[in-house]
């Protein structure tokens, strides 16, 4: 690769398209120049969940005109794109299929090189894209959708994962728990924003895996007991969970957090005392969660612990964690993009096989 060049990132894994543009600038930190992101969450509202074939629909008809966005917006033409990065894994397969063919054909009309990137990499290094970025090594806390891990990262592509969960992830546990208690989908966000109205010590819920002495994770327990908390709840107000009163729904909501997080922070805090880091990294959609950044402050702010954060933007899928996570992959020589067009997609694709 030259010296200086433009990665165009494209994200379509699940329920958000999203398309960006860095440049790279010899060993500086690749520099965002522009990014877009269309969410389908109003289309899947109706379905109380995300449906694959709709959702893949949708990112054909959005890619190219949030392709055709950044470029005006970072005032770059299809000819300034040196590299077409896409989500390769993991995630939806036909949604994949999607940005896969489009980068793929769009690398092949330029006659410019193309690479799959992983969907976890990407949230991963997004930290890297704010205010505030971190330096190597450090802890990461990975909480995005259906992952809930904790590595110790030492650079770009040198990973080992120090514990993951082993059912329902946070974010599962999140949006399950809201569903149980009608609040709707995206759950998650629904059951956050209620729990501010609640009290988190309303209702003594379980920390599954909190005194294990292992560094993994487990919510599914978590959920059932916030549906039997529910059940009860209802039996006591003779109706369904649905038409309980908003104090109650609010209470179960802010007790349901409180136990999510309490887990993710005292298992983030081991893990730093373990591997002796002084900072932490935290990634993925969960890690929006104002409660989660507040005690994670408090707690490293006592630990003399530098915690780092993506954008509250960027927590969510988008285009901007794809091209960073790209260019940085590219700058570090952890891999080589190349004129090869045709494509796969792993659906299923565990983040320490990142290289196979």
């Amino acid at each position: 690769m030259a010296k200086d060049y433009c990665v165009l990132g494209i994200e379509s894994s699940c329920d958000e398209t999203g398309v960006a543009l860095v440049r790279v600038s010899g060993a500086a930190l690749p520099d965002l120049l522009a990014h877009a992101l269309y969410s389908q969450i109003e289309m899947h509202q109706a379905y109380g969940g995300v449906v694959p074939e709709l959702a893949s629909r949708d990112h054909i008809r959005r890619v190219l005109p949030l392709t055709q966005e950044v470029l005006a917006a970072s005032g770059q033409s299809l000819a300034d794109v040196d590299v077409v990065a896409f989500t390769r894994g993991p995630g939806l397969a036909g949604a994949l299929l999607v940005g896969a063919g489009v980068a793929c054909a769009l690398g092949a009309a330029l006659n410019k090189p193309v690479l799959g990137v992983h969907h976890l990499e990407g949230h991963l290094l997004s930290p890297f894209l704010s205010a505030d970025p971190p330096e190597f090594p450090f802890v990461a806390l990975l909480v995005s959708g259906g992952h809930s891990q904790l590595m110790q990262v030492t650079g770009v592509g040198q990973y080992h994962i120090l514990g993951e969960t082993i059912d329902d992830a946070a974010g599962e546990a999140f949006d399950k728990s809201a569903k149980l208690l009608g609040l709707g989908y995206p759950g998650g966000p629904a059951l956050s924003k209620l729990a501010e109205l609640g009290n988190p010590a309303a209702f003594k819920l379980p920390r599954p895996l909190l005194h294990s002495g292992d560094l993994d994770f487990s919510f599914a327990g978590l959920k059932t007991a916030v549906m039997v908390q529910a059940k009860k709840c209802a039996a006591a107000h003779g109706g369904a969970v649905e038409a309980l009163p908003q104090a109650v729904l609010a209470d179960l909501a802010a007790s349901t957090q409180a136990a999510i997080v309490e887990v993710l922070v005292k298992k983030s805090l081991t893990a730093l005392q373990q591997t002796g880091m002084a900072r932490l990294v935290v990634a993925g959609g969960v890690g929006a969660n104002r409660s989660l950044r507040a005690q994670l402050n408090a707690e490293c702010a006592k630990r003399q612990v530098r915690v780092h954060y993506p954008e509250l933007h960027l927590c969510t899928d988008n285009g901007a964690m794809i091209a960073m996570a790209a260019a940085m992959r590219l700058q570090s020589g952890q891999q080589t993009a190349h004129k090869l067009y045709t494509f796969d997609v792993k659906p299923r694709w565990p983040l320490d096989a990142i290289l196979s």
